[in-house]
């Protein structure tokens, strides 16, 4: 699987979006609704990302 800019992963109740993505690092943002898009963003590497979406469910949602 590829990462890109807006996935949207479900994990439990949380929404994850990525925000930006660069080479080595992602900026990700935890939401509680989608549609809302309120939530606290966060910056980590690629390698810690992936371990945080392990699981999680890949969405089809565009805004």
């Amino acid at each position: 699987m590829k990462l890109q800019q807006n996935q949207l992963y479900k994990k439990g109740e949380e929404y994850i979006r990525i925000c930006e993505l660069a080479r080595l690092a992602v900026s990700y943002k935890i939401m509680t609704d989608p549609v809302e898009g309120e939530g606290t963003t966060h910056l980590v590497t690629k390698k810690e990302f992936c371990r945080l979406i392990k699981g999680a469910e890949l969405l089809d949602y565009e805004p």
